[in-house]
């Protein structure tokens, strides 16, 4: 096989060293426009999981590599004259002008012809080049690439440049830690990312916001001004040590960049393959780009050995190696973004607390979890937990090291006996709108399990603000004593509170059973139902009318009515729902609120009928009482509610008299494309919590025990709200509290004998691993 790569950087020569060893008798070109010593840039990291993958490659050139590692386990966060210490992480470093110099040499060594100094613009080069024959192209000329460019149509890249500014140096100043340094001055906030990379240099990334950039004058200075501006910023860690550039002279006179996120809808076209930071790019901040371009060489060079043994085509290694990667990529590209993200949104987090801004920054890619700490430096962990339950806000703790979801939280007059929430979930079970036998034993069986709050499905204000006809209601004298035999039985049973959720489905009412056709209007019995426009959720359902201001002040009054019935039904907690394209999320999002009038338009205008109900409900609602609302964060479509949008509804509640923001998302438009993935509300929760100064609930394919610690220790929530994992086992908390040895969680009576069974499994656990880990 005939291969030619444009690219010699780590992923192009790597790929070289890999054919040439699984097909010695092929012909493997690197074509590289730098020269074999021109290297911009200064460190690269690995970890330890990555070296395993580089080890079974090809142990010979990893040995080549490992003899120039440096390594180190700490991490030091210094903030605000703080130094916060997490170790056990497992990182080597290593220059990047020696990775090239081994690569290359290996490559050379096997036989791959290297051409420097050889510019590509596109693919008809390679026929002046004498290439043209080639059976495969590679496409990896990083970031700007060349031949992606040319063939744009094909990939469809989608390339994403980020607002801050950052600034690569190396200096002589030796980083025992991989260490992030954060000061802020007059102009703005100014981090650096600093570890070393070899016995003399450590690389030194300098990154602020575009705002920052602008103000400390960085916009109107050269390599030589920046250099010295950034010692003067940095000083009191370089200690004396300058710092260095290694840019290419194009880039002297304006040296700072931004960050683009690359993708790619399709990594292949024709003998033209993308790979590394061509395919994909992962943001500095988690140091995964080398690592992802490398291994994107080990899998299309196994993939072209299938070609040679006959047991494929190009075109269908290709198709292979993309299937194979491309989760990978996403992963690590998602992974990439949430610190990225972090990163660009740092001023948010420098009113925390150091140990939880240290906390924050650890766990920001949302890989990293509480345990996988605890795995790396239990001492670390212990202390987070200490600090949290003895200091973070709400009901302080003597009891040590704490896990953070165990720790109680306040509420005006109302304490929780842990962080654990039971979700809100339709049950779709009631008859006109009265709870019955199924609600008594759902929500009891929930608080039994141990949570320390119970909410319940969004329960409707007037019969023709159902979502289906199996939704609950608090309308009427009967739905009170329903509620109240609820409420009732979790109070004697359990220490849990329990919240009432009201609602009103208005545009997405009348609807079958959701196991019966979710969102289809029903085939009969239906009712007419209410919008802020005569507008349809989607086509296909019901027109609702638009609302009058005497619709808006029956619906008013109904909630208000509700509220009053929420006291006589002892709820300890009421929340209205704003959310999820029901009336009052209708009136929020622009993309189904066409009025105009006062109450449609700007943000202030769309909020005004939902804060006049909400502080209606206030005032009929008892003070001593909690009261929260729950929001969707983004609309997932362009035009919609964004994540500014939501810190300023948030903060327009919060002037209302609103206890607590529930951050979900969407369902508010037909047209919404969300981000799933594990935990992929929780960073709008993050937001409103840490730029509102609102305590939030996250929810959102939280799942593990680990996740809900990881969450509340980093200040992203304060509470945390679970669905499935309670449809699946109504006793997750206590099942959470034995896995993590906490025996403070309050059981019930009846159950201590299952109690005591687990706790036993869970020690021959422990046993067997101790075992297997002598």
């Amino acid at each position: 096989m005939f291969v030619v790569t444009v690219g010699g950087g780590p992923a192009g020569l790597y790929l070289a060293i890999l054919q040439r060893r699984a097909d010695p008798a092929g012909r493997v070109v690197v074509l590289e426009r730098n020269g074999p010593d021109d290297a911009y840039g200064w460190g690269v990291v690995f970890s330890e999981q990555t070296l395993e993958h580089l080890h079974a490659a090809d142990p010979e050139t990893y040995d080549a590599i490992a003899r120039h590692f440096v390594r180190w386990d700490d991490i030091d966060v210094h903030v605000r004259g703080t130094v916060v210490t997490s170790g056990g992480h497992g990182f080597v470093g290593i220059a990047r002008r020696t990775l090239l110099r081994v690569l290359a040499e290996r490559a050379a060594a096997l036989g791959a012809e290297l051409r420097f100094h050889t510019e590509v613009a596109n693919e008809a080069a390679l026929d002046a080049l004498g290439l043209g024959g080639a059976d495969v192209v590679v496409a990896a000329d990083g970031v700007n690439s060349a031949l992606r460019r040319e063939r744009a149509a094909a990939f469809e890249p989608d390339l994403d440049v980020r607002p801050n500014r950052f600034m690569w140096f190396g200096t002589t100043r030796r980083f025992a830690a991989f260490t992030f340094l954060f000061t802020e001055t007059d102009a703005g906030v100014f981090q650096a990312h600093a570890y070393r990379f070899d016995d003399v240099r450590s690389a030194f990334i300098v990154e602020c916001d575009e705002r920052s950039w602008r103000a400390a004058g960085f916009d109107a200075m050269d390599a030589e001004a920046t250099t010295a501006a950034c010692e003067a910023l940095f000083a009191p860690w370089l200690e004396g040590h300058r710092l260095e550039v290694n840019l290419a002279p194009h880039q002297r006179a304006h040296p700072w960049q931004r960050f683009t996120r690359v993708a790619n809808a399709r990594w292949h076209d024709g003998r033209t393959v993308l790979l590394g930071d061509a395919a994909h790019t992962a943001h500095f901040s988690i140091g995964s780009g080398t690592k992802l371009a490398m291994e994107d060489s080990i899998e299309l060079a196994s993939q072209l050995a299938s070609v040679e043994r006959g047991a494929s085509s190009v075109e269908e290694a290709f198709a292979a190696y993309e299937t194979s990667r491309r989760v990978e990529a996403l992963r690590l590209q998602n992974a990439a973004r949430n610190s990225m993200e972090w990163f660009e949104s740092v001023r948010r987090y420098l009113s925390l607390p150091p140990e939880q801004f240290a906390y924050s920054l650890l766990t920001r890619s949302q890989r990293l979890g509480h345990e996988n700490l605890r795995l790396r430096d239990d001492g670390y962990v212990r202390g987070i937990e200490h600090w949290f339950s003895s200091s973070a806000p709400g009901a302080p703790s003597e009891n040590g090291a704490v896990p953070p979801m165990f720790v109680p939280f306040r509420l005006r007059g109302m304490t929780l006996p842990n962080r654990v929430v039971v979700a809100p979930m339709d049950m779709y079970s009631a008859t006109d709108g009265t709870p019955n036998d199924l609600h008594l034993v759902h929500y009891g069986a929930r608080a039994l399990g141990g949570a320390g709050l119970v909410f319940t499905e969004m329960t409707c204000v007037t019969p023709e603000g159902r979502i289906t006809p199996g939704c609950t209601g608090m309308y009427d004298d009967a739905h009170v004593e329903a509620w109240r035999r609820v409420t009732r039985m979790v109070h004697e049973w359990s220490p849990a509170r329990i919240c009432l959720q009201l609602g009103h489905s208005g545009p997405k009412g009348a609807t079958k059973l959701m196991w019966e056709g979710n969102e289809e209007p029903l085939d009969s019995g239906g009712w007419p139902i209410l919008a802020p426009a005569a507008t349809p959720y989607r086509a296909g359902m019901q027109v609702p009318r638009a609302m009058t201001r005497a619709d808006m002040d029956d619906v008013r009054d109904a909630f208000v009515r509700a509220t009053r019935m929420a006291v006589d039904a002892e709820f300890d907690m009421l929340e209205l729902h704003c959310a999820h394209g029901y009336l009052l999320s209708a009136f929020i999002t622009p993309l189904s609120n066409a009025r105009t009038d006062a109450y449609g338009g700007s943000l202030e205008n769309r909020l005004r009928f939902p804060l006049e109900v909400f502080r209606a409900m206030r005032d009929a609602w008892p003070a001593e009482r909690p009261m929260s609302v729950r929001v969707s964060a983004t609309d997932w479509v362009e035009g919609g509610v964004d994540g500014a949008e939501a810190v300023e509804i948030a903060r327009a509640f919060g002037a209302a008299g609103v206890d607590m923001i529930h951050v979900s998302a969407g369902q508010t438009s037909p047209l919404a494309k969300p981000v799933y993935g594990r935990l992929f509300q929780t960073p709008l929760s993050d937001r409103i919590r840490n730029e509102a100064g609102i305590p939030t609930i996250a929810v959102g394919n939280i799942t593990e025990y680990d996740q809900v610690n990881a969450i509340l220790a980093a200040g992203r929530a304060d509470l945390c709200a679970l669905a499935r994992p309670h449809l699946a086992d109504p006793h997750w908390t206590l099942h959470a509290a034995v896995a993590q040895g906490h025996d403070a969680q309050w059981w019930p009576v009846q159950y201590l004998s299952g109690r005591k069974q687990l706790e036993r499994a869970r020690e021959r656990e422990l046993e067997l691993r101790g075992t297997a880990a002598i």
